[in-house]
């Protein structure tokens, strides 16, 4: 059995989760989408669930990212091991985001530190910030600055 807030939705804190794919969605993490989503609803109702990948990913992955319920963001980008397209495209859309939706909740599944002025920007416009993230790897710059960390 799922917990309330699962099966029966909230009135709480409106929440917008944005994954870096290239980043979080690698087989030596075998970061499950789903208990992704689940960690996330702890911290309010869920009105914004994307995740950022390159064109490079398995159609499998995409089919995966659908299936759970996600929006899939394809950046094209120069080539496969290079992130920072995507980066720069999951910070634009966090941005957006954070100034112009009913959010109160910024969640980042990442690793990355690049992802930094997009917390720090964030809590200057009142918004809690959480960030799902895995080691090694896992900025620490980027726990700290967080409002909440959760440990996939």
């Amino acid at each position: 059995m799922g917990n309330y807030k699962e099966e029966h939705g909230n009135d709480g804190p409106n929440v917008a989760l944005f994954v870096d794919g290239p980043n979080m969605l690698r087989k030596e993490f075998m970061i499950d989408l789903r208990e992704l989503r689940r960690r996330v609803l702890k911290y309010g109702k869920l009105m914004i669930a994307k995740v950022f990948i390159n064109q490079f990913a398995p159609e499998k992955l995409i089919e995966a990212i659908i299936n759970e319920g996600y929006e899939c963001v394809v950046i094209l980008a120069q080539q496969q091991e290079d992130a920072s397209d995507v980066d720069v495209s999951l910070a634009v859309a966090a941005i957006e985001t954070i100034l112009a939706r009913d959010v109160d909740v910024i969640a980042l599944a990442t690793r990355d530190a690049d992802f930094l002025p997009v917390v720090q920007k964030a809590k200057e416009y009142g918004k809690r910030t959480v960030i799902l993230g895995a080691e090694p790897g896992f900025s620490s710059s980027l726990q700290n600055a967080a409002d909440a960390v959760e440990m996939m």
